[in-house]
């Protein structure tokens, strides 16, 4: 008699990037959310495109959302508020206050050296010319010519094109052949070009979800780590001797708890026409708090680490099963205001895919991918369907792969919606399955909150910076709160503050901080951070405090050798 046992993969691709905006003048400060629009989130939604027996979810952020409606808003007006976007579909690069000249010199050298600029010889050849003259003189490069820079902003923008485009756009394939000598109008059309997959991009995956392909689900709104906006001492209960911020908790940490995750369910269902049955938290942090919260909010389903399930299944006091015994299901957690099921990444299998296949050919590292989850399908309870959770950035991972992962992505999707008994799957899929079947996912009676780095919140607090960080960002939110009860705010203006509050306590400004990212990059989301809060001060009509004039990453100086290129999570 032939088994209809089966192994259920739910493969969750997470999209996000801060808010890049200045709140006050509407200028992005930094590019990466159309770079990788262009590059991974077109790339990422073409290969689903093609295969469509491959089901998988997709995680957007709202803020990184509303970053690509803003985009696709800023080209139909005509009037661009990204700098090195604006340059590209300028009509002369003749000029140039030398400022922007250098700083635009650097920024379209910032990418993988060797995936994204050696591959060139055209874009290689910019590179050696202008590395060479900052060797042997930086003021040499004032003398490198209009058309010099024209060709190098063209080879960017060529660089951070998805693969799917690179092979169908004739545009795309005509400039690359063409290698130098680009006029205004060649830098014209492939910034027209840019603009075409910007908008086209949200409608894309609104129609995956429409064919019941893809679950498209979301984050609280700025991707703040909940547990920590809850409760500083949650950090504690993964690592016990955590240092911790002067302030002893955030203010109204459950209000903004709540409207983070209200509001970001409301973005969604606003982009996507519908509310996501789930979410994927920030960083996966939950904590019981973070949790009840979420409940509270209607969400049926959360993801998080493998090793926050480990570290609550040994609080709880019992004997912890070997992990092939107890990571493969989703489980079920109570809150006061509902249940969640709680679904538990498999850090091996996701960060084999992030980390390290990029090495491999991809027929090898696929075949390596099956072939652990043959092994799970064949180690686990011969009487269940194991679930398999892998949970992974959508975009950062690309740029290390050949194409962009074109061919390892190719290959994955045909293996897997090919196989004869791995089923790709999502989270509301195997929540439906269970509740056909009339059953429901053991329970969890113990939760150490966590993330899905390390099981702990380290990377976000704990550090001397980091809790600087959280102990101006306290201050902020007092001046906010006095702000709003005085009364001097009227509702637009209340509004506008109450925004940009929310991108202040995103979690990325916390993530960079620390000696162990380079340098050039904590700088930059260092001078972000400070200028958001800035921001908000000026929002709330207070002068801003010395102390966000000043760097809080003077740790990072040593590694400023390392910090020419930038670091992937970005």
């Amino acid at each position: 008699m032939t088994s209809t046992r089966k192994l259920h993969l739910v493969l969750c691709w997470h999209m996000h990037q801060p808010d890049y905006r200045n709140a006050l003048t509407g200028r992005f400060e930094l590019p990466w959310t159309y770079l990788h629009a262009t590059k991974d989130y077109t790339d990422m939604a073409w290969h689903l495109e093609q295969r469509p027996g491959m089901a998988c979810v997709v995680n957007f952020v709202p803020s990184l959302v509303e970053q690509l409606e803003d985009y696709a808003r800023q080209f139909e007006s005509g009037t661009l508020r990204d700098p090195l976007l604006a340059l590209l579909g300028q009509d002369s690069l003749e000029g140039l206050e030398e400022i922007l000249r250098q700083d635009t010199l650097a920024a379209c050298f910032r990418c993988n050296y060797s995936k994204m600029i050696e591959p060139f010889p055209a874009y290689l050849r910019l590179y050696q010319t202008y590395t060479r003259l900052r060797e042997d003189d930086p003021a040499l490069t004032a003398y490198l010519s209009a058309q010099f820079l024209g060709d190098l902003l063209v080879w960017y923008h060529l660089a951070w094109i998805g693969e799917s485009v690179r092979r169908s756009d004739p545009l795309v394939q005509r400039l690359m052949a063409q290698g130098s000598g680009f006029t205004a109008e060649d830098r014209k059309a492939l910034f027209r070009c840019i603009g075409t997959l910007l908008s086209g991009l949200l409608p894309r995956y609104r129609a995956l979800q429409e064919r019941g392909q893809v679950e498209l689900s979301a984050t609280p709104h700025t991707h703040p780590i909940l547990p920590l906006l809850l409760d500083f001492t949650s950090a504690r209960e993964a690592l016990p001797d955590a240092p911790l911020p002067q302030a002893h908790a955030y203010p109204g940490g459950r209000e903004r708890a709540l409207a983070q995750v209200e509001s970001g369910i409301a973005q969604h269902a606003r982009y996507f026409g519908q509310a996501p049955l789930g979410l994927w938290p920030a960083e996966g942090s939950v904590s019981s708090g973070a949790l009840d919260v979420m409940a509270a909010c209607g969400c049926g389903w959360v993801a998080t680490g493998e090793n926050v399930l480990a570290n609550s299944l040994s609080r709880s006091g019992g004997p912890v099963p070997a992990r092939g015994d107890y990571l493969y299901r989703p489980y079920r957690y109570r809150t006061p205001h509902g249940s969640l099921l709680c679904y538990f990444r498999d850090d091996a299998l996701s960060d084999r895919i992030g980390f390290e296949y990029a090495k491999w050919h991809s027929r090898d590292a696929v075949g390596d991918f099956v072939q652990a989850l043959e092994r799970v399908f064949e180690s686990t309870n011969p009487a269940t369907d194991p679930v398999v959770t892998v949970v992974l950035d959508g975009e950062n991972a690309w740029e290390y792969y050949p194409y962009n992962g074109y061919y390892f992505l190719s290959a994955l999707y045909e293996a897997l919606a090919d196989h004869p008994f791995i089923v790709p799957d999502t989270f509301s899929g195997c929540a439906q399955r269970l509740r056909e079947k009339q059953e429901d996912a053991p329970a969890l009676e113990t939760l150490v909150a966590g993330s899905w780095v390390y099981g702990t919140f380290s990377t976000w607090i704990g550090n001397p910076e980091k809790n600087a960080a959280w102990d101006l960002l306290v201050e902020a939110k007092k001046r906010y709160d006095e702000a709003l009860a005085s009364g001097r705010l009227n509702a637009t203006e209340r509004e506008q503050a109450t925004r940009q509050l929310g991108i202040c306590e995103g979690s990325d400004w916390f993530w960079w901080f620390g000696d162990y990212n380079a340098a050039e990059s904590v700088r930059s989301f260092d001078r972000l951070y400070r200028l958001n809060l800035a921001n908000l001060y000026h929002l709330l009509k207070l002068p801003v405090p010395a102390a966000i004039h000043q760097p809080l990453s003077v740790g990072s100086e040593a590694a400023q050798a390392g910090g020419a290129m930038r670091r992937s999570s970005e």
